[in-house]
């Protein structure tokens, strides 16, 4: 059960009526904080990372069966549009939010957000591709797509054209 808290957790929301998208708490520690006591930038990076990485292991799909195929298969993160809104703070309590909306070929696209209380302190457009070892892209299997599309969900950030 604490395994499965840590992972986060899969939800529905009233306004997407297809898909899921995966809700994650994490507790600012001071060792996320750089010398001003706000969350340091990078860190907003791993707080994403573990996102989509819990959202692809509650769906199913874990690293050691991406390197079982043949060629063994890893995702990466090819392209992400960033936006750093407001300062995260230690002990402030964030909500890291992951939708993927679009499966197709070798590309998985996301969207996420970190935010306190309501509030939206980070947000990211994220392309991730799936390769071989060697870093070639490799069309997405289809064991992996039918577990992930269920779980395509609808945009809720704004589109980075129009920022």
């Amino acid at each position: 059960m604490e395994d499965n808290m840590q992972r986060g957790r899969f939800e529905k929301s009233d306004k997407q009526s297809v898909g899921t998208r995966h809700l994650m708490n994490v507790l600012v520690h001071y060792e996320d904080t750089d010398f001003s006591g706000f969350v340091y930038h990078a860190n907003y990076l791993k707080f994403a990372e573990r996102g989509r990485s819990n959202f692809l292991k509650l769906a199913g799909v874990t690293h050691t069966q991406l390197l079982a195929h043949d060629p063994q298969l890893a995702f990466v993160v090819g392209h992400m549009d960033m936006d750093f809104m407001m300062p995260g703070r230690v002990e402030d309590e964030l909500l890291v939010e992951t939708a993927f909306t679009q499966l197709r070929g070798a590309r998985l696209m996301a969207e996420q957000r970190v935010s306190r209380g309501g509030e939206t302190l980070w947000q990211a457009h994220v392309l991730a591709a799936i390769v071989d070892l060697q870093g070639r892209p490799k069309r997405m299997p289809k064991d992996v797509a039918a577990l992930l599309t269920p779980h395509l969900g609808a945009s809720f950030l704004p589109d980075a054209a129009e920022k």
